[in-house]
């Protein structure tokens, strides 16, 4: 019979576990997102859209500071960044022509 009382509490303590760890994994919420479709539609589209406008953004926000530094740098009149800025002159006139 002991073993029987060690056997019911080491499958209880197990319960508990699993439990916790059901709850840690928000399991409900999944299941309750693949019973509505349409739901986990929308919140897939929005996060779709909310990570395309931080590509977006931080691609404009990255793509000025390159531009300002090579602003400077021209300014300054290096030979190296002169050659390079007039090759990309040189390379957009030829495709507008």
């Amino acid at each position: 019979m002991a073993d029987m009382g060690k056997t019911a509490f080491y499958l209880a303590a197990k319960i508990e576990q699993l439990m916790a760890a059901m709850e840690k994994a928000s399991l409900a919420e999944w299941v309750e997102l693949y019973r509505r479709p349409w739901r986990l539609l929308i919140l897939n589209f929005a996060a779709g859209v909310a990570r395309g406008l931080g590509i977006a953004v931080g691609f404009a926000i990255l793509g000025a500071i390159v531009i300002y530094i090579v602003r400077e740098l021209a300014l300054l009149n290096l030979p190296v960044i002169g050659k390079l800025i007039a090759e990309i002159v040189r390379m957009v006139q030829q495709e507008i022509y």
